[in-house]
């Protein structure tokens, strides 16, 4: 009898291992086990080994950990971040501006970023530093300045100050891009008449301009004419015209054509052609 309950026992000893290990999979399983998609980075949590990993970043894919520790995934693409802000131009005159910024987590640097600053580093640390950076820069600029000549450098610089304040909180930033920019009516109206007036300007100028290289033009023309009819004035001869009027008439004398022609003008000997007969 015992020796039966013993077999019976060494059966249910492995089924009850087995059962519990089922058991522990459904209840635990989806804990030790993280699919981490395109384009985004895992940062492990070791709960009894000293916290957030700083070391490593977990890449796209399938990856198991011990169900008593956690994996933050964050968004390692590009985003961005859009802004509408009330700024003050180097005058205190008030500019609505939209601007943009691209930007994306350090990969390599996501356990930092998620020990030091955290999974809402945008409202923490780029949305301030853009703020900042396009307030500083647009306050020294005029209206006209920010409306028409220097978007581009504004747009440049506001990059490079938030870039800076970036650099250090484990954050890329890409680009910066200036929108729209919205002055109050009466200004635009103002900037735009006088963007007008210079391009009027501009456009009358270089007409000005094409006419008098035009009118120089037309006179190296009339002189190099004065000047070819000189030196060919100067190089014709009595002799040279004598000679012509010989080849003259012979192709007179030679044509199917009847006409009178005298040999011997009174004046300088030439051919005198008086007339056709037909």
């Amino acid at each position: 009898m015992a020796q039966q309950e013993e077999i019976n026992l060494k059966k249910v000893i492995p089924i009850g291992i087995i059962v519990v290990a089922v058991i522990l999979l459904l209840v635990f399983g989806s804990k030790m086990t993280v699919n981490i998609d395109a384009g985004h980075g895992g940062v492990l949590f070791r709960t009894f080994g000293g916290g957030i990993d700083t070391e490593n970043t977990y890449g796209e894919g399938f990856h198991l950990i011990a169900p008593w520790n956690k994996m933050i995934v964050y968004e390692t693409r590009q985003q961005e971040v859009a802004e509408e802000l009330n700024v003050l131009s180097s005058n205190g005159l008030e500019i609505r501006v939209d601007v943009s910024a691209w930007y994306q987590p350090l990969q390599h640097e996501l356990g930092l970023l998620h020990g030091n600053i955290g999974t809402d580093y945008l409202n923490r640390v780029v949305i301030p530093s853009l703020r900042s950076s396009a307030r500083s820069v647009i306050g020294r600029y005029t209206p006209e300045q920010i409306y028409s000549t220097k978007r581009d450098a504004i747009q440049d610089e506001i990059y490079i100050e938030t870039k800076k304040l970036l650099d250090d909180k484990h954050v890329q930033l890409n680009q910066i891009l200036i929108r729209s920019i919205i002055l109050p009516p009466t200004i635009k109206s103002a900037i735009e008449g006088k963007l007008k007036q210079e391009q009027e300007s501009l456009e009358y100028e270089f007409k000005l301009q094409i006419a008098q290289k035009e009118a120089e033009r037309q006179r190296i023309e009339a002189d190099g004419k004065a000047v070819a009819n000189k030196i060919l004035s100067a190089s014709i001869t009595d002799k040279i015209l004598m000679d012509k009027g010989i080849e003259a008439t012979i192709k007179l004398s030679e044509s199917p054509n009847t006409k009178i022609v005298v040999i011997g003008n009174s004046k300088n000997g030439m051919p005198l052609i008086l007339g056709d007969i037909k």
